[in-house]
């Protein structure tokens, strides 16, 4: 698809559309539109959900300052990341158990991803199993797979190895989530859909974890819940165990949860080929440092060594812009799609991106760059702190 819309051809498009253009908008509807568990454990955070509240509001620290009589009439936004050519800075963050949003759940988000060209990050906790919407995605759509290290590492290697043969072109390490951090919505609720037998699809498909069991997971759902409780997670873990992965696959290796900038300097050190600035949307830690203000630091000790991508607070193209602009080579974007999948489906998940899309576009465009290249920090201004 092309992205390179004029502002009145985007808008005939969309004009007689249900859906709304505020994300706002996405997020009421799909609050009035599930129950409230489910509701909630997409829109909840850790804690008093102020890592939450950061992720968005330190966006609006930085301003745009656009540059004049510049010609943006051909405007690109492909991106190379990885040595690929992707048509736009947007990815589609890993997300699990989105059947609790939509029954089609993430075979109806990756589906949306593969028709919109957008690549899309598989969740080890998806709803459908990795070969699933590997297969409905088609072979030529980009699909990356997102690990959470199990403390089995038999069915860590087992998820690896699957996810290679599965057609996936990288493996995403989640490192920020060694165990599920304090969600007082949650908690609440008492729920957690695994225990169901929810987002559980990857394990109760594979073979290691299928040995572990004494029924088959098909007939016992809160045995296979169970199961899964025992060995998710991995509070063991250690730069050092990079090399496991490596042993497992021959896949490039994107380290998701960099915060710190001598976490970077150790990306860099054990030679990984990518990471993601994200605190995992405010989800694991309360009184967390906002993503957007850890970048700039991540991408001044990485220096364009290896692909630097960002997730956590992304709502509209002026955040894409920002990200861009601090040195993100690509964002991923979670919680806007998720409400459009609650809302519509998998026309709702094309909907969500498109907007945003057209949104980023527009703005570049009207910021004076007609290329991705020519985004750098010039064109922000520090509100906070003044020019530095």
């Amino acid at each position: 698809m092309n992205f390179k819309t004029q502002m009145e051809d985007y808008q005939s498009q969309q004009s007689d559309s249900q859906f709304p253009f505020q994300y706002e908008e996405w997020k009421r509807m799909a609050k009035e539109k599930l129950n409230g568990a489910n509701f909630d454990y997409v829109a909840a955070g850790a804690g008093s959900e102020d890592t939450i509240h950061e992720n968005t509001e330190s966006f609006k620290r930085w301003r745009i300052q656009p540059r004049m009589f510049k010609d943006v009439k051909n405007r690109d936004i492909s991106v190379s990341v990885l040595n690929k050519q992707f048509s736009s800075p947007v990815f589609m963050a890993p997300v699990g158990v989105q059947t609790i949003l939509h029954e089609e759940g993430d075979m109806a988000s990756a589906k949306a991803a593969a028709e919109l060209d957008v690549p899309f990050v598989c969740s080890s906790v998806s709803a459908h199993s990795m070969e699933e919407i590997g297969e409905a995605m088609g072979k030529n759509a980009t699909k990356w797979f997102q690990l959470y290290w199990s403390k089995d590492l038999n069915i860590a290697a087992s998820f690896l190895q699957r996810a290679e043969k599965a057609g996936y072109s990288a493996i995403v390490l989640t490192l920020d989530t060694p165990m599920v951090g304090w969600r007082e919505r949650d908690l609440n609720h008492r729920w957690l859909p695994f225990l169901e037998g929810i987002g559980i699809a990857n394990y109760t498909s594979d073979p290691v974890f299928r040995k572990r069991m004494t029924v088959d997971p098909e007939e016992d759902l809160e045995a296979a819940g169970e199961q899964f409780r025992q060995i998710f997670g991995n509070t063991t873990l250690t730069w050092d165990d990079i090399e496991f992965v490596r042993e497992n696959t021959d896949l490039p290796i994107i380290l998701k949860g960099i915060l710190h900038p001598h976490d970077a300097e150790l990306a860099l050190q054990y030679g990984v080929d990518g990471v993601v600035v994200s605190n995992h949307g405010g989800r694991q830690i309360n009184g967390e440092i906002a993503a957007i203000d850890a970048l700039p630091r991540i991408t001044k000790v990485i220096q364009g060594r290896m692909p630097v991508l960002m997730d956590s607070g992304i709502r509209r193209g002026d955040d894409v812009f920002k990200a861009l602009a601090l040195g993100a080579d690509a964002v991923l974007v979670g919680r806007p799609y998720l409400y459009g999948l609650a809302v519509g489906g998998e026309e709702g998940v094309k909907r969500v991106i498109r907007n945003l899309l057209g949104d980023f576009e527009l703005t570049m465009g009207l910021a004076g760059v007609d290329k991705i290249s020519e985004i750098n920090p010039t064109l922000l201004y520090d509100s906070k702190y003044g020019d530095r």
